[in-house]
């Protein structure tokens, strides 16, 4: 979600004078200082209708040392707060958080983007896209009114109307008195097996759905987490596991399908040195061998990192670490480098992985960008 009010007028306005001479295009459209060759990664952001300073979706070149790059503006959009990459085509998928709509792009150059398609309506603060990897359809999950919607893809990637699904149920229904407590849609996860699995931050469910061409998403089953937990983000282990972080209890939950319902096997805290009033849980990714996990804690401002054990049936934290900026929004592991998107303090960090513990070292860069809120490889 964006920044509130009060959020806003604790953090001031960035301005180009301020800025370091080799971070000054960060804050031009099309400034592009990049290699040849650049490995590109695309950020999320907000603009100043979700409270950033942001244009647009941005473009980074990603160098091979871990330095990251400002190339500029890849195309303007109102707050495109997550993206995801088309798995074979030069698209990208972005949802538009306050205006509640989803967007297909295609790139028109090394780093630009431009709109193809209609913009498709989705739910209230739509905050998460994901795409098939067998490209036949993305999901948009609304944080503002718990909606899960399915578009279907056409060969060239663009966007069919949205499919709706039932809504959410709140399975704590009996411990909230008064009041019911609001859906909350978050992100939703491909699984290996096909299947699409969803979180309810609000209603502390995991919703497991079957794709039905034509039909949208049926409901195969749920998962309820514990009361007030509040599951964010989620990945799968290539166990078959799935880690969730929760970005109340800042916990994860280890879950793993037994004759295909899944089951929550595990749970344990996040971090190895707590939390504290105000800290809220973000992303949670893996390394690319899959023996630690990372999550990001906004409030402490730490990434934390946890150690994959017996075969992702357990996850155990191990140390945390100062994320060198405010409020990490979303993190990527990109080989031997972490990279760590600060939406309040308008930077990205990166820092080398050890290799064999898998802790982030000294920072190796910082990249200034505006009110940065994913990171998402373009290929």
């Amino acid at each position: 979600m964006g920044l509130t009010s009060s959020a806003m007028a604790g953090n001031s306005m960035l301005t180009e004078a301020a800025v370091h001479p080799q971070e000054r295009n960060c804050w031009q459209d099309g400034a592009m200082t990049s290699p040849a060759q650049p490995s590109i990664i695309w950020t999320g952001t907000y603009t100043p209708d979700g409270g950033g300073r942001a244009a647009g979706i941005g473009a980074v070149s990603a160098g091979a040392d871990g330095t990251l790059e400002w190339l500029g503006t890849a195309v303007k959009a109102n707050s495109p707060s997550f993206l995801a990459v088309h798995p074979t085509l030069p698209v990208i998928y972005a949802v538009a958080e306050q205006a509640g709509t989803v967007q297909a792009y295609r790139r028109s150059g090394e780093f630009k983007l431009e709109a193809f398609g209609d913009q498709q309506p989705a739910g209230e603060a739509a905050c998460h896209v994901a795409v098939d990897p067998l490209a036949r359809f993305i999901t948009v999950t609304c944080w503002g009114d718990g909606q899960v919607l399915l578009y279907e893809l056409t060969r060239d990637g663009s966007i069919t109307g949205p499919l709706t699904t039932p809504p959410s149920v709140d399975p704590h229904g009996s411990q909230t008195p008064g009041e019911p407590r609001p859906s909350r849609a978050h992100a939703s996860l491909m699984l290996a097996d096909g299947r699409v699995m969803t979180t309810d931050l609000g209603h502390d469910t995991l919703r497991i759905w079957t794709y039905e061409p034509g039909s949208g998403l049926r409901a195969d089953h749920e998962v309820a987490l514990p009361f007030g937990s509040g599951p964010r983000h989620l990945v799968q282990h290539a166990s078959g596991s799935v880690f969730v972080v929760s970005e109340y209890s800042i916990e994860v939950f280890v879950l793993r399908a037994d004759a295909g319902t899944f089951e929550l096997i595990n749970r344990g805290p996040a971090t190895s040195g707590g939390s504290l009033p105000g800290d809220s849980a973000a992303e949670i990714c893996l390394s690319e061998n899959g023996d630690n996990a990372y999550v990001g804690v906004r409030g402490s401002n730490l990434i934390s990192v946890l150690l994959v054990k017996a075969d992702g049936a357990e996850v155990a934290p191990l140390a945390d670490f100062p994320s060198r900026g405010d409020w990490p929004r979303h993190h990527l592991v990109r080989g031997q480098w972490l990279h760590v998107a600060h939406e309040r303090s308008d930077d990205i960090a990166t820092f080398a992985l050890d290799p064999v513990s898998g802790f982030p070292g000294p920072l190796v860069n910082t990249l200034r960008t505006p009110s940065p809120t994913a990171l998402v490889p373009a290929s």
